[in-house]
């Protein structure tokens, strides 16, 4: 789903069962269409699905070389906790944004609970691009976009402008 379609808006449902071959076949989805695009993190209601659960790994990804590994990790009814307030600005693209990046504030450092699809607990603490990568996706599930995080809406940018080969591109 891409920026205009009423479904990124809503808050997405928190997921009733873990541990199901309906679960199963939602993360499947998610991990394919986050692969196929190069993308870094994705969200359920990205393909259309009113459901708590996000995806984040970065591993060898052509869009964002020298970036530390963030191991895949699939997170059902994510909650997030700020360790700090100190933020970064940096920019950001997105699936349900093709073509543009803007420049967004994230939270430096956090932490995040949840459950992966077996029901077990998931309990981090990050920072830098894992953290923003969380907070990106976690929006999504809140009917948040990236544009309404920008601070200023002269930082939003074509991806054309960006080359490949730097953590922006």
């Amino acid at each position: 789903m891409t920026m205009g379609d009423p479904g990124l808006r809503r808050v997405a449902d928190p997921v009733t069962q873990v541990r199901t071959p309906a679960l199963e076949g939602v993360v499947t989805d998610l991990l394919d269409t986050m692969r196929a695009l190069d993308g870094v993190g994705i969200a359920a209601p990205q393909i259309g699905l009113s459901l708590r659960i996000l995806i984040v790994e970065v591993g060898n990804n052509p869009r964002y070389p020298g970036v530390a590994p963030v191991p895949l990790t699939i997170v059902v009814n994510p909650m997030i906790t700020l360790l700090g307030w100190e933020t970064d600005e940096a920019y950001e693209g997105c699936l349900s944004v093709p073509g543009q990046r803007g420049l967004v504030p994230r939270f430096r450092r956090l932490r995040y609970e949840g459950f992966d699809p077996s029901g077990a607990r998931i309990d981090r603490v990050v920072e830098g691009f894992h953290a923003r990568i969380v907070q990106h996706e976690v929006d999504h599930l809140d009917g948040v976009l990236y544009p309404d995080r920008m601070s200023d809406p002269s930082g939003l940018r074509a991806e054309s402008d960006f080359g490949r080969g730097t953590p922006e591109g």
